[in-house]
């Protein structure tokens, strides 16, 4: 399944911050018509993204009845990506 969507970059203060892009409510539901398939436990969704130039693997996160897709530091840093800046992102879901 590959979806394409945009969105801004949100931060989470934990412990550690950690910055996530939340899947649009139409892509959630998609996502979710083949998470039992894709999932390897915890709802967690394997998947495979590009945000620019920068390719990456990395599973969603189910949250609050969508997905949140986590942006490492190696994935942010090369494009200055902070909190609320608007990225593009492709997405594959790997099932």
């Amino acid at each position: 399944m590959e979806l394409a969507f945009t969105g801004p970059v949100i931060e989470w203060r934990g412990p550690a911050p950690y910055y996530f892009v939340r899947v649009p409510d139409d892509e959630s539901a998609d996502i979710r018509q083949v998470a039992s398939m894709a999932t390897y436990g915890w709802g967690v969704i394997p998947v495979e993204a590009r945000i620019g130039e920068v390719a990456f693997e990395t599973s969603l996160f189910p949250k609050d009845g969508g997905y949140l897709l986590p942006l490492k530091n190696a994935v942010r840093k090369p494009r200055g990506l902070g909190s609320g800046d608007e990225v593009a992102v492709e997405m594959t879901v790997r099932i």
